[in-house]
């Protein structure tokens, strides 16, 4: 998007409603390229929902791993394990209602929800690391800054002129800046994590720095947004207790293992440092551990039956809403009833609260991703993403999608190119990915 003036576009028309929501500035329902809308009687971020929910993109994550990979199933009778997609329609249900609680628009939160996992790889995390070591010559790799690029950039769907050149450049999905912050998990470039330079965390690449500079527009530094906030806290009360179900419904999970102490000792030492800072004594996250399994709805006994299963469903309702409702309330006690929005406050959740969240991570951690066939299938994908990245380098342009190969030409330098082909792989569904390396492999 370098050279591309905010507000490049044609101005605004009469339908859509500009005047901004309730706690929120006009600044926040503005769009990179001005446009008109198609439609009245909608807002901004009911716009901003409506583009992320009808994305490819969003569609695609249907295809990506979450824990369980898809397709994978232990018994006949087993449902499908959650994949990417329905993970970030669940988190979105969970962050629409509590940001309406404390005072967000809802649409805007979902809309931030839904896009938040939008720029992960094939095969989750372990498709990531693959991908960011093929790419650390070209500014790395990481879901969250792909999540932006793929926003404002990759997805096609809005169009706008080049004022050097004339010929027609992607604003991606042209979301407003509030949608746009609100699903910035990490508001910082590669190395300035602001207290661990080398964490791996970071929002953006160094080409997407002209839209994210707009886009964090009077932002107080690092600091994340009241809504990304929600997002954040919203994703991590979906999949951690949503992977514990998928791992109980797999029957990779025992829920009796955890009253064994050998078990519990081992559980505690996945979650400090990975779930928990590295100074957290074990007691603590015992103490978590048991409030949970002392609630008379907690899942013993789980076996796979009928009345198991709807047991089960009830435990992960009452764990959401556990979460949630703690956070909340310890929000509201910190500032009051108000709206609270964009740089007005901050998500407070009890530390309690987190220590039972990151127990139940350290589980779906200990007993679905450390299986030994996950960390033989983990190598293989490692290698199909090295080998793909391997083959497209070397059939650049030719061998690459449509989309791609036009970006590929207009690429600037071999940096560019080469982030231009990671571009492409991410894209790429999980089975997609294997069909094209076998395709350009000759092996299946």
């Amino acid at each position: 998007m370098e050279g591309i003036a905010p507000g490049a576009a044609e101005a605004a028309g009469p339908y859509e409603n500009h005047l901004p929501p309730a706690g929120y500035e006009a600044s926040a329902v503005e769009r990179w390229a001005a446009e008109p809308d198609k439609r009245p009687g909608r807002t901004a971020f009911q716009r901003d929902r409506a583009r992320v929910l009808h994305s490819a993109a969003l569609r695609r994550l249907a295809g990506k791993t979450q824990v369980v990979t898809p397709g994978e199933r232990s018994q006949a009778w087993d449902p499908s394990p959650r994949t990417r997609l329905t993970h970030s329609l669940e988190c979105a249900q969970v962050g629409r209602e509590l940001g309406a609680a404390l005072g967000c628009d809802p649409d805007l939160v979902e809309a931030a929800c839904l896009s938040h996992d939008l720029g992960h790889p094939p095969f989750g995390h372990n498709g990531e690391q693959a991908l960011n070591e093929f790419a650390r010559d070209c500014g790395g790799f990481e879901g969250n800054a792909q999540s932006l690029r793929l926003l404002t950039r990759i997805e096609p769907k809005r169009f706008v002129p080049d004022p050097a050149s004339g010929e027609l450049v992607s604003v991606g999905l042209n979301l407003t800046r509030a949608a746009l912050d609100a699903a910035t998990k990490y508001p910082w470039p590669r190395g300035a994590h602001p207290t661990d330079p080398a964490s791996p965390k970071f929002g953006v690449y160094e080409d997407d720095r002209p839209v994210f500079d707009w886009l964090r527009k009077d932002a107080p530094g690092t600091r994340t947004c009241f809504e990304a906030q929600v997002m954040d806290w919203s994703d991590d009360v979906a999949y951690s207790v949503h992977d514990v179900e998928d791992g109980l419904h797999a029957g990779h999970i025992d829920p009796n293992c955890l009253q064994a102490e050998p078990e519990r000792q081992a559980v505690f030492a996945v979650a400090v440092g990975r779930y928990v800072p590295a100074d957290t004594d074990p007691e603590e996250l015992a103490e978590a551990l048991d409030r949970l399994l002392d609630q008379e709805w907690w899942p013993h006994g789980y076996d796979g039956s009928a009345v198991a299963q709807a047991r089960l469903k009830d435990a992960t309702s009452q764990l959401i809403g556990r979460f949630c409702l703690a956070a909340e309330g310890a929000t509201r006690q910190a500032y009051g009833s108000g709206r609270l929005s964009r740089y007005g406050a901050e998500l407070v959740v009890p530390r309690s609260t987190r220590m039972e969240c990151a127990v139940l991570k350290a589980v779906a951690d200990r007993y679905v991703m450390q299986r030994a066939e996950q960390e033989r299938l983990r190598a293989d994908q490692r290698i199909v993403v090295a080998e793909l990245a391997e083959a497209l380098t070397a059939r650049a342009p030719e061998g690459l999608d449509p989309q791609f190969r036009a970006l590929f030409d207009q690429a600037r330098d071999d940096r560019a190119r080469k982030r231009v082909i990671v571009d492409q792989i991410a894209s790429l569904t999980d089975a997609s990915a294997r069909s094209l390396h076998a395709r350009l492999s000759g092996r299946a």
